[in-house]
């Protein structure tokens, strides 16, 4: 029988190795199941653990910046918010006796929202800050941020996808098949997926009734769960946009979770358990400055808006009317570099930047910014710091595709490919032109990578190749290698040249008439180069 080989090693007809793989799958996920328990720190329960306790950590640590980064950087007109914020946090903290290495942290975004991750590491969003009522609903939601954290929600969500990826890992080697979200890449994608991890109806529901626990351990009155419950439930039938892209993306509310919150908040009542803190003076002193300011940041949302669909003049009567409210805003200096860069005022655009940096030096988008006003400025000294700054805050496809460039245009090709490829992984518009940009300095090195060939007898027992060009260029001086064994175990070898493919193109021709003496083939593109 004559094998065939695509340059890729997928040979046809080779089904011997796949039913031991599968069975290793089943085996490995059995072994695990079998040696991986922990008790969880919150139940007391003994549970499957395939991310101990110093991953959860080190997870957290790692990605507990860059998730900052993507969620609109730290609150910086107020410091006070976040220390009050920290002493709530921490006092629940405290109160549920699970001990991690807790932070807090208040995060410049209007969007009313909430977070994990695991190993103790929370945020809490400005705009849900001004929704809130009192300090004991702050602290409401602090608990249960905090029980996901302690009760491992995010690592059984990270286990069950290890466990699936085992199970499919058998499966599929058995069968043979297999305002910046959209621009991250590297470690930011993996903080992004963290953020964007669902939890289950039966974490959700643990989060509630630990964290109602540790709000009555606290002192503060337990019945603050269910009246936050009722407002979220209201809010969510009035199908807010900004609730539903953020707490409620995650933490969909219910009348169900509404009654069971009560029910609890009355049991510990009866029980002389309940705290009857309730704080709402000391939570307005806390959040004054957030509930004056809330014109200028509505202001400057609009804005954003505006500048989205390119409506240039209201968008800079906005963001100039949320400076006049409050200069000290970081944000909205750098939305007026953003909208000046649009403007093509890349002089006055640096200058914004300059201003929000100086009010906030550790937020990548300022940076990101003022590169590529200082890129089409000529400044490539001063764009490229600006890009490896933007980088190491938050990597972006769009920062390491215009260091490609500078890269290529300075004719160093393997940096280039290397930041090309970083760019690559995002699927945003700038990770397709990495890509293409990729490909074609590729390409002409690794031809094989790109472009498929293959040999097989055709029905008419004629051997025949056929070279593919799955890619949306051109390229031409196509060489291809053929190697052919016959059935005495004589290797012969040649090659054919093909002086044009065009993009998605395959073509075949006719390498010997009777292919019945030989017993393999193989071919491979060894050499090309994309037609301009």
């Amino acid at each position: 029988m004559l094998k065939t080989k695509w340059i890729d090693g997928h040979e046809r007809g080779d089904r011997s190795r796949r039913r031991p793989v599968r069975r290793l799958g089943a085996a490995l996920v059995g072994a695990v199941l079998l040696t991986s328990c922990a008790v969880n720190p919150v139940t007391g329960e003994r549970e499957v653990a395939l991310v101990s306790t110093e991953r959860q950590i080190a997870l957290g640590e790692e990605n507990y910046r860059p998730a900052q980064q993507m969620q609109g950087g730290l609150y910086q007109v107020d410091p006070g918010v976040t220390a009050y914020v920290r002493e709530v946090g921490n006092r629940l903290a405290a109160a549920s006796g699970v001990k991690l290495p807790y932070e807090f942290v208040v995060l410049n975004s209007s969007v009313p929202n909430a977070w994990a991750l695991p190993g103790g590491k929370l945020a809490v969003n400005r705009g849900l800050l001004t929704e809130l009522d009192n300090e004991a609903e702050l602290a409401a939601v602090l608990g249960h941020e905090i029980v996901h954290a302690a009760g491992r929600h995010g690592a059984q969500a990270m286990e069950r996808g290890m466990l699936a990826q085992a199970v499919l890992l058998g499966v599929a080697i058995g069968t043979s098949r297999s305002e910046y979200g959209q621009v991250l890449v590297g470690g930011a994608a993996a903080a992004a997926g963290l953020l964007n991890q669902r939890y289950g109806r039966d974490a959700e529901r643990e989060a509630d009734q630990y964290g109602t626990r540790y709000l009555a351990n606290a002192g503060y009155d337990p019945m603050a769960a269910a009246t936050l419950q009722e407002t979220f439930v209201r809010l969510s039938e009035g199908k807010e946009s900004s609730w539903l892209e953020g707490l409620f993306a995650s933490h969909p509310p219910s009348s169900e979770r509404v009654a069971n919150n009560r029910r609890l908040a009355e049991e510990l009542r009866a029980q002389g358990l309940a705290g009857k803190e309730i704080g709402k003076a000391r939570y307005e002193s806390a959040i004054a400055r957030l509930r004056e300011d809330a014109p200028a940041y509505a202001a400057a949302d609009e804005a954003r808006k505006a500048l989205g669909k390119d409506e240039l003049e209201k968008a800079e009567g906005l963001v100039r009317k949320a400076i006049a409210l409050q200069g000290r805003e970081p944000t909205f200096h750098g939305l007026l570099g953003d909208l000046q860069r649009k403007q093509r005022d890349f002089g006055t655009a640096i200058e914004s930047y300059d201003a929000a940096i100086a009010r906030d030096p550790e937020y990548f988008a300022y940076y990101l910014g003022r590169g590529l006003a200082r890129k089409n400025q000529g400044d490539r000294a001063l764009a490229r710091a600006d890009f490896d700054r933007s980088v190491k805050l938050l990597p972006t496809a769009i920062a390491y595709n215009e260091l490609g460039r500078m890269a290529e245009a300075e004719g160093d090709v393997d940096q280039a490919l290397r930041l090309f490829e970083a760019a690559s992984k995002s699927d945003s518009q700038a990770g397709q032109a990495a890509r293409a940009s990729a490909m074609r300095l590729d390409l002409p090195r690794n031809p094989g990578r790109y472009l498929k060939a293959r040999v097989e007898r055709d029905a008419r027992g004629r051997l025949v190749l056929g070279v593919n060009n799955p890619t949306d260029v051109a390229v031409g001086d196509v060489t291809v290698r053929i190697e052919t064994l016959d059935n005495q175990g004589r290797a012969r070898e040649g090659t054919r040249r093909f002086q044009r493919l065009a993009p998605g193109a395959t073509e075949w021709v006719v390498l010997m008439q009777d292919a019945s003496a030989l017993s393999d083939a193989r071919a491979g593109v060894v050499a090309a180069r994309i037609l301009q």
